[in-house]
């Protein structure tokens, strides 16, 4: 008679991801200068080339998007100004801080958004970049320069909001 082999407790599977759910997603640089400098008329998701030492240093959180822009050269765009420090482990392998990055875009996604900022007028304004699904992704805004009465305008409409906002708030609770 043979005896029976002890079962070992199969492992658990993680619950599958819901549709509704948004993937991981985990910010690297946000450019809030932007928002305050541009009018941002439409966004889009992009790739990015780049090399191995430079997602290290993405990875590590260290990157500055203040001075980038997009610019848009025959059927290519390219990230100029963009600053990801070298990272120190890499050696002789480092790259360049500073150096042109290219964008990774389908081309009818240039066709119609670099054509938007060439005949327009609008720039190329990088917003976000951004780790997802454990791809580097930037996020792309096409915006329209504001001028400094547009800045205050803006600024004064949003404490306006911000004070309307709490009046309501503070009322709610039963203060008079």
């Amino acid at each position: 008679m043979s005896t029976p082999k002890p079962t070992r407790p199969t492992p658990r599977k993680a619950a599958p991801a819901r549709a509704d759910e948004k993937p991981a997603e985990r910010v690297v640089a946000e450019n809030r200068k932007a928002r305050h400098d541009y009018e941002i008329l439409d966004t889009l998701e992009c790739g990015i080339a780049l090399v191995g030492s430079e997602v290290k240093s993405l990875r590590s959180g260290r990157m500055s998007l203040d001075e980038a822009y997009g610019r848009v050269d025959g059927d290519e765009v390219w990230l100029i100004g963009c600053d990801i420090p070298e990272y120190e482990k890499a050696n002789q392998l480092n790259h360049q801080p500073k150096r042109p990055r290219k964008l990774l875009l389908h081309r009818r996604e240039i066709r119609r958004f670099a054509g938007q900022a060439l005949e327009k007028g609008l720039t190329l304004v990088p917003l976000k970049m951004y780790f997802k699904n454990g791809r580097v992704k930037l996020l792309v805004g096409i915006g329209r320069g504001r001028k400094t009465h547009d800045k205050r305008e803006k600024l004064k409409a949003a404490t306006a909001k911000r004070d309307i906002e709490t009046a309501l708030r503070g009322r709610g609770r039963g203060g008079r």
